[in-house]
């Protein structure tokens, strides 16, 4: 090393170790810069330091991972003010989405782990009247399996996701990452089966059951314990989906908002009512068939305007008789619907 390269080396080292004095000092300050380089290198091999560099691009350049566990079709400016309100007052998104370099895409650099909010609400900024504000992404090195768990890390205490959102991530999850294996993913997770099975419960929940409600958002785990039994046994839950086709129905018509219910807790006081008088919306009749040893009976399945669909004739070990209602008066759409309903529930993947 040159007189001249040892100088430079001297004075770099004075301003991060403690003075010394004459040739001493030299020696000191070479092994101590090799080994300080030598020492960060081993950290970053062995994991215990995490190189993740931070940058500020333009979101149009990210796109959001397909796994992400928000619906950011979902997203609309009523649900993300209080984020485009802080950037606006700091002038600034403070907190870094996480993000993972992309190649093969000419129309992006990175892949959205978690922040798809943050990308909404700067996108959104940048549209109007704010083009100065840039997208802070903090890029790291992720497998698909390592940013489901770093996103759910990071998004399970914000109450901003909903349980349902995060429900069907989970769902999804088990078959992609653990092989259906519910307890290796409650482990990977670090929380209990029954936590899991919780959250599975609720992305289990039927199509026509979630559309009922005004909000499916506002569904919690906490609703799962009076939802689920309702939708065990057959003529109940048939009940319940009957109604809940009834309040969807009345939901998509222009003027019908009027008399439906508004929150979570009220479709499902309205729902489990149903489902507790199936007398009242349920028709039974007397198998049409040699008589069943249990001695039950028919449930007629109908559409939200009260047309039969088809019939659950019983079940037995051997499966499921179903009659189909063709000359009912019913759409096929309506009908395959119901039959969809009767596959997952008898039939689950």
């Amino acid at each position: 090393m040159s007189s001249r390269n040892k100088s430079f080396m001297a004075d770099l080292a004075s301003s991060v170790e403690p003075g010394a004095e004459g040739p001493e000092r030299q020696v000191r300050l070479g092994v101590g810069v090799l080994s300080g380089r030598t020492n960060r290198l081993a950290d970053l091999a062995s994991g215990s330091v995490v190189n993740s560099p931070q940058e500020l691009v333009d979101p149009a350049r990210c796109r959001i991972w397909d796994r992400h566990n928000r619906d950011y079709a979902a997203l609309n400016e009523l649900r993300c003010n209080d984020l485009i309100e802080s950037i606006v007052a700091q002038g600034k998104q403070e907190v870094p989405a996480i993000v993972r370099r992309i190649s093969g895409d000419p129309d992006h650099d990175f892949e959205v782990i978690c922040g798809a909010r943050r990308h909404w609400a700067v996108s959104w900024l940048r549209g109007n009247n704010h083009p100065e504000v840039r997208y802070l992404v903090e890029i790291r090195d992720l497998t698909d399996e390592q940013a489901f768990r770093v996103s759910d890390l990071e998004n399970r205490a914000r109450v901003d996701l909903s349980d349902l959102e995060r429900a069907r991530d989970y769902l999804q999850a088990l078959d992609l990452y653990y092989g259906g294996r519910q307890k290796d993913m409650a482990r990977r997770l670090n929380q209990s089966e029954a936590w899991l099975s919780r959250y599975l419960d609720l992305a289990r929940l039927p199509v026509d059951v979630v559309a009922a409600f005004a909000d499916p958002f506002e569904l919690k785990i906490s609703h799962i314990g009076q939802l689920k039994p309702a939708l065990k046994g057959d003529d109940n839950r048939a009940a319940l989906l009957l109604e809940a086709r009834r309040i969807a129905s009345a939901r998509a018509e222009a003027d019908a908002g009027e008399g439906l219910p508004i929150t979570a807790p009220e479709t499902i006081k309205v729902l489990l009512a149903a489902a507790n008088k199936p007398l009242a919306v349920r028709e039974k009749t007397p198998v049409a068939k040699a008589p069943k040893k249990t001695g039950s009976e028919a449930v007629v399945v109908r559409s939200p305007s009260g047309v039969a669909l088809l019939r659950i004739d019983g079940k037995d070990r051997r499966g499921v008789s179903v009659t189909l209602l063709s000359k009912g008066g019913g759409s096929r759409a309506e009908a395959e619907a119901a039959l969809k309903d009767i596959l997952d529930h008898h039939w689950p993947v």
